[in-house]
């Protein structure tokens, strides 16, 4: 080992490492800190450090980054360490030399009983009341990951978007009390998800955020690197890397792809009133894009801060954290939070030539097999399909959602909007060369945690946020729901719940009929409620956690999406690598496709043989009353049912194998819904 390392320490990685089985080592970038000392703190006492060390900018710096080499021996029985930093008031700057500050590059966060986030926020000394890096005490810790082996799906990709803690939280989950709302609860209902047939999960953010914040959907990070700690089993004991590492592991046997919804946009210290934890304490001005005046955040997430994503120090710590996630915790691919702050230029500008975050990650060895997915808009920019540079990116499509809700409901005017979702969004990602799309790249929804779930959707007119402290101001107006004649979930008419369940399976149909990849949201396979709340981004409490009496109560329709999903894993026709082009023949009731303004109805045809697969033929009325289709691809007896959403279960979807040939080329589609024919 270099004696110099030994001595000093050495410049990289960034964060704890082991220079030896006995000497770790400590790197932190600060551009213009004066004055670093770091500062080991055991289980006993979270406020007089058992051990400091000052750093030495004439030994322990090379250019802008700070390391030093500890022996064991000097911190002993610590368990966890912090920075204090000084530097100069300039503008632009915010040091504060009696704050402690967390190591960016932490992998775990332990919060002593005394954390505050208010006393984060005021001057003042905040020793045994903010959050502390977690030190790793073995040189080289190891997970058994033997016999991991990473999936990677394609036409049978289905994505289910879910939250830790609410998945198993509520008491009817079944489980056990203390793995409730944990990463280990999670691993006890995988079942669930595999007989469900969904192939992909993707985890509302692990990262660590402020447990004070009050933002349970975790949409506050504090940390980049470790997985959250609330969602831990065992908090106290500090396991929080190994649990989750455990559930990635489990998802993995059972043939599901591991995705985290992350957040490099912004962080939990918010604006200029929000407390100091790490970034802004030890180089804000690197971290953070900054109004002209260096005085204040430019504000493009709505949340206080912006990361500056042009700045290479920042792209590191991003670059970074996204390795960890896939070399060391093995998750298989990321959603990246209001994506489209990647393009911002240092003044704030939009770049869509070649921003380097986006260009980094997608041409990054470690980061190229992972799956990459998109939310393209933020507050201040809308850059969905081809005006997003990630070319090769995933992204979440929001006309999509808008779109198919918009038919469902019977709005005049949508037919061809449906044609073109159905189809795989060409519109947004166009085929043709030199810019070639294509389909799977859009992320197909009709519900996501923002907004309205699919049960609400069909049972409010109006959104009921009050509970959130906002005066029913937040979340979105813009909803295109119908509530079936009935507002609410109290004193349902039998025919109102009749109709609410045949809309949410017309949606099911059409999402899972629709080139591009789909995506639904946890509960909406057995009608979940949130009572109206198309924003509870601070409900902890009943109204986010998953109501799993619900499966029982609406079995069928669980029945319902599981073969859903499965016809669509069974006919890869459906979900292609490329758009459907002249595989594709679009009818109406008759003939004629009608693309008047008051038509609600769209028929088509799917021939099969390219992919070798059978044929389909779709009917859709969105109309109020019944109507005779003529199927205009005969004989008749080629012809079997299996997907009538008019019909009850069981007879609303059956087994190819069981499936009814038809008898006549006339077929009365019922009021509001989908029927799906397979050639025999």
């Amino acid at each position: 080992m270099n004696y110099w390392q030994l001595r000093f320490g050495r410049p990289f990685p960034y964060g704890q490492s082991w220079l030896d089985e006995e000497t770790a080592n400590f790197a932190l970038y600060s551009k213009v800190a004066t004055e670093v000392t770091l500062h080991f703190f055991s289980r006993a006492d979270f406020v007089a450090p058992v051990f400091s060390f000052s750093f030495d900018a004439w030994r322990n710096r090379t250019e802008r980054v700070w390391h030093c080499a500890i022996p064991r021996s000097s911190f002993g029985e610590a368990e966890f360490y912090a920075y204090q930093i000084d530097g100069p008031g300039d503008p632009g700057n915010r040091f504060d030399p009696e704050k402690l500050l967390l190591d960016p590059w932490a992998t775990a966060i332990h919060f002593p009983r005394g954390y505050s986030r208010s006393a984060a926020s005021r001057p003042g000394s905040t020793f045994g009341k903010a959050p502390l890096g977690v030190l790793h005490l073995e040189a080289h810790p190891e997970f058994d990951w033997s016999g991991d082996r990473r999936p990677h799906h394609s036409s049978e990709l289905v994505i289910y978007e879910m939250h830790v803690r609410g998945f198993t939280r509520s008491p009817t989950s079944g489980v056990e009390p203390a793995r409730r709302g944990t990463y280990g609860g999670v691993i006890e209902k995988i079942p669930h998800l595999a007989e469900l047939g969904v192939t992909a999960v993707e985890l509302m953010p692990v990262q660590q955020y402020d447990p004070q914040e009050g933002n349970y959907w975790g949409y506050m990070t504090l940390n980049f690197f470790a997985p959250q700690q609330g969602y831990s089993a065992a908090p106290e004991e500090c396991c929080h890397e190994e649990e989750f590492k455990a559930m990635v592991k489990a998802f993995h046997e059972a043939g599901i792809e591991v995705l985290l919804d992350v957040v490099y946009n912004h962080t939990s210290e918010g604006g200029a009133a929000g407390p100091t934890y790490c970034y802004r304490g030890i180089d804000n001005s690197s971290y953070y894009l900054l109004t002209p005046d260096l005085s204040g955040y430019r504000d493009d997430a709505g949340t206080g801060n912006v990361l500056r994503t042009a700045n290479d120090h920042t792209r590191k710590m991003i670059m970074d954290s996204l390795r960890y996630w896939v070399q060391e915790m093995r998750v298989d691919g990321f959603r990246f939070d209001l994506a489209s702050i990647f393009t911002r230029n240092d003044d704030g500008s939009v770049n869509l030539e070649d921003p380097p975050i986006v260009s980094e990650i997608t041409n990054d060895p470690v980061l190229a097999p992972a799956r990459l997915i998109g939310e393209p808009w933020d507050v201040a920019a809308y850059q969905l399909g081809q005006d997003f540079p990630g070319m090769s990116w995933m992204q979440w499509n929001g006309q999509y959602r808008d779109d198919l809700r918009r038919f469902v409901k019977s709005d005049n005017g949508t037919v061809a909007s449906l044609m073109r979702r159905l189809y795989g969004s060409d519109d947004l990602f166009p085929e043709p060369l030199p810019d070639s799309h294509h389909p799977y790249q859009s992320v197909n929804f009709i519900t996501a945690h923002d907004g309205f779930c699919l049960y609400d959707l069909v049972s409010y007119h109006q959104k009921r946020n009050q509970a959130n402290g906002h005066g029913n101001t937040d979340g979105t107006d813009a909803n295109h729901s119908w509530n079936c004649g009935w507002e609410g979930d109290e004193g349902v008419p039998a025919e109102v719940m009749a109709l609410r369940k045949r809309q949410i399976r017309n949606f099911c149909a059409l999402l899972m009929l629709s080139n591009g990849t789909p995506m639904i949201v946890m509960g909406d396979e057995f009608a979940n409620t949130q009572g109206g709340n198309n924003n509870p981004y601070n409900q902890d409490n009943e109204t986010t956690w998953l109501d799993w009496s619900r499966l029982e109560t609406h079995q069928d329709l669980f029945r319902f999406f599981k073969m859903m999903i499965a016809f669509r894993k069974a006919h890869p026709s459906v979900g292609r690598g490329t758009f459907w082009r002249e595989d594709v023949r679009w009818y109406g009731v008759g003939a004629a496709t009608d693309l008047s303004f008051t038509s609600h109805t769209l028929a088509y045809s799917l021939a099969g043989g390219s992919q070798g697969d059978a044929d389909l033929y779709v009917m859709i009325n969105a109309y109020w009353e019944p109507l005779e289709f003529t199927v205009q691809e005969g004989p008749a007896g080629r012809w079997k049912r299996v997907v009538d959403t008019f019909r009850p279960s069981p007879d609303d979807i059956v087994e190819e194998s069981q499936a009814a040939a038809l008898t006549s080329l006339q077929y009365t589609v019922g009021p509001r819904s989908v029927v799906v024919l397979v050639s025999g």
